[in-house]
């Protein structure tokens, strides 16, 4: 920065500027807050149908969140300017101070063009007579103290604008269209970033460098700045798509067999690599694009350890998939890496796809933990469990669907199948708890009912919930209760199972009598049954009783209508246990035990961050809703207090040491079970709605409806799938 441009230069357009982005970003503010309070509440709450459900609803969704993006890179803008506004006003006064110093020094400073100038000292008019020879007004120690003050003035000034120049620029570049949301407090903070990823990819260019000390470093700093957008996008450009899948190679060849404190460093490692790769992928910069598409043209490279004695390396593939196991990808860069992956994966068919992926790759380990990351499908699986939107695009193709599933008999990749498929049906990704489980679509629904249909063939549909995918397919039937009980209900049966899904009949009863059958054969899967029915019965409890409106009918007609449900839902549960003939073990009765434990603290935490699965917006409208939202939602609703019983093992009325759904291999303890749950439930509602029956009469009810449905379950079993005599 030249001296008289600091010195002399209009500064109060940039202070005009920062002004103009502070009432941007307010005005934005209140554009974001309608746009979420008002139009996206709205298409959340509505009943749609057809392509407003699908199109519209996702259309505001989105445009909501450009509002949201919009609002928070102007104000990211606005403080990188008015950071640095605020400095090149503090570097002009301290030069000027500088320079008037200087003139009482009798030094004299000059701008001399593109960022130079001199400090001279002023020539004495009596340097002639002067006995010592001075012919100055100063020495050239004060003379050098002065340059070497304003040089550093200038440096930090011209650090400052080209830095803010630098991250303005990456900030804009991140999107494409629309907005990005990268957020920052001030210009330092994003320059640090940026600088932070230009020293961590010049490290990772030189693997064979670093040590165990400077990985540790290396991912302190990663661990630091993972979900920085800046920060992520620059490290992974600026190592290149090639480097980055080199750097990885050599990291697993380097630390293998790791034990201990170094196994340790290496699994963090892995999991802030794969998070802020997934977070660069967001960025729609020129350099992102090209790192992209050049992880997938290096899908097929052989990629070798510097030291390596083997000719045969790592797949591109498989290394870029082992780096997906943690984080959130773009859904665009899934899509396009998925359908290379998957072509490819259609070469070996149902049976043979361990010959493409794993054979002769036997020294290959590029994962830190479970796994060796050989079959890259598997890495691939778990990042679109993280991605619903992505994994839902994955499995629309019935063909693929199929065909992946039945791949699990000669693979290991069931588990991490299981996770993408309950992502894509459900909305909710892997673990991640503080989402709202969204609407139902009609692609998901369908994408649900291949699966059931999958699941209930009989020429072993039901071998796939042993497969790893038991528990996937336990949270996935808890997530459509609605939909499985209006199967069972029947025409007309929407004004009693309220379901906001957008095809709420789109689920045959035939496959998902025999889809919950085989699933609660799995201990995590019938946990999963068993708490996605406690959960929806509290819900439509809490909705019919608080707005009679629903339904246009009489309450013991409700009443009744739910609890039929949970004896059927329930009573298919029971009869598969008991068809099935299981050994009656003390193991299997604990591993029944823990998984309603773990799987208690699931949807315990789900229900705490607002998702219902499946039936988050039962809740009614109006002054009911106000007041239900009020009370705490569905934690401190019927819901919550139903999965609190389940967790503390709330022992059956008037039996001793026998808790409910406990002995879970007793047909009569599963009767009494639901039951007793149920007319909790239904007492709960009464009490917390202020609704006075009375309660004798409504147990009696509420028994005698579900051991109705608890009868039924045995026909539909009967009339839908095979059973022994």
């Amino acid at each position: 920065m030249d001296l008289d441009a600091l010195r002399h230069g209009d500064l109060s357009k940039l202070g005009e500027a920062v002004t103009d982005w502070q009432q941007m970003t307010k005005k934005l503010a209140d554009l974001q807050k309608d746009a979420e309070t008002n139009l996206k509440a709205k298409a959340d709450a509505a009943r749609w149908a057809g392509v407003n459900a699908t199109v519209s609803r996702e259309f505001i969704t989105k445009t909501a969140a450009e509002f949201a993006d919009a609002h928070t890179q102007a104000d990211s803008i606005a403080k990188i300017l008015s950071d640095t506004h605020g400095e090149l006003i503090s570097f002009r006064t301290q030069l000027t101070a500088a320079i008037t110093r200087g003139a009482q020094q009798h030094l004299s400073v000059i701008d001399t063009g593109e960022g130079t100038f001199t400090v001279t000292g002023n020539t004495r008019p009596d340097w002639a007579s002067d006995p010592s020879g001075e012919s100055g007004a100063t020495d050239q120690k004060v003379v050098d103290a002065l340059r070497d003050e304003i040089q550093g003035i200038l440096t930090k000034a011209t650090q400052s604008d080209n830095s803010a120049a630098t991250v303005l620029r990456l900030l804009v570049d991140q999107a494409k269209y629309g907005f990005t949301d990268a957020s920052y407090a001030d210009r330092d903070s994003a320059a640090k970033a940026v600088a932070a990823a230009e020293k961590l990819a010049k490290m990772a260019k030189n693997p064979a460098d670093m040590s165990l000390d400077d990985i540790k470093s290396f991912n302190r700093t990663m661990e630091t700045y993972n979900g920085d957008p800046l920060f992520a996008e620059q490290f992974a450009t600026r190592l290149g798509p090639k480097g980055t899948l080199q750097f990885w190679t050599e990291m697993t060849s380097a630390h293998a067999g790791a034990r201990g404190s170094e196994l340790d460093t290496m699994k963090s490692l892995q999991n802030n690599l794969s998070l802020t790769l997934a977070s660069a992928s967001f960025s729609d910069s020129e350099a992102m694009q090209d790192w992209k598409k050049g992880v997938i043209a290096e899908r097929n490279t052989n990629f070798r350890a510097a030291d390596s004695f083997s000719p045969i390396g790592a797949l591109g593939s498989q290394v870029m998939s082992s780096l997906m196991r943690e984080g959130q990808y773009d859904t665009e860069f899934l899509d396009d890496y998925r359908k290379t992956l998957f072509k490819r994966d259609e070469v070996g068919g149902e049976n043979n796809t361990d010959a493409l992926w794993v054979k002769g790759y036997d020294a290959v380990d590029l994962v830190f933990g479970d796994g060796n990351g050989r079959d890259p499908l598997e890495g691939l699986f778990e990042g679109l469990s993280h991605s619903p939107e992505a994994a839902t695009h994955a499995f629309e193709s019935k063909p693929d669907l199929d065909r992946l599933l039945a791949t699990t008999a000669y693979t290991d990749r069931g588990p991490s199948l299981g996770h993408a498929l309950e992502a894509a049906v459900t909305g909710v990704g892997l673990g991640d708890s503080m989402a709202a489980a969204p609407p139902h679509n009609e692609t998901q629904v369908q994408i649900m009912a291949n699966i059931m249909e999958a699941v209930a063939r009989s020429d072993g549909g039901a071998d796939l919930v042993g497969r790893g995918m038991g528990e996937s397919f336990g949270h996935m039937a808890a997530s459509y209760m609605p939909e499985i009980s209006r199967s069972f209900g029947g025409p007309q049966s929407e004004a009693i199972f309220l379901s906001p899904s957008d095809s709420p009949e789109g689920l045959q009863r035939p496959e998902v009598a025999r889809f919950l059958a085989a699933t609660s054969l799995d201990p995590a899967g019938r946990a999963g049954i068993v708490y996605g029915e406690s959960i929806y019965t509290g819900s439509l409890l809490d909705a019919h009783l608080s707005d009679p409106s629903l339904y246009d009918g009489g309450r013991d007609q409700v009443l009744h209508g739910i609890g039929r449900n949970a004896g059927i839902i329930e009573g298919i549960v029971g009869h598969s246990i008991a068809d099935a003939d299981i050994e009656k073990s003390v193991e299997a009765e604990k591993a029944y035990n823990d998984s309603l434990k773990d799987q208690g603290n699931f949807f315990n935490t789900a229900l705490s961050a607002g998702i219902g699965y499946g039936t988050a917006v039962l809740a009614p409208t109006g002054p009911a809703g106000a007041a239900y939202a009020g009370g705490g939602g569905f934690i401190a609703g019927v819901a919550g207090m139903a999965v609190g019983r389940l967790l503390d093992g709330r022992e059956l009325d008037g039996a001793l040491d026998e808790a409910i759904y406990r002995n879970g291999q007793d047909l009569s303890n599963a009767q009494d079970s639901v039951n007793q749950q149920t007319q909790w439930s239904t007492q709960d509602a009464l009490k917390r709605h202020h609704v006075n029956l009375p309660k004798d009469g409504i147990n009696t009810l509420i028994g005698n409806a579900v051991n109705e449905g608890w009868e039924s379950s045995n026909d539909i079993l009967r009339d839908n799938k095979k059973r022994p005599n």
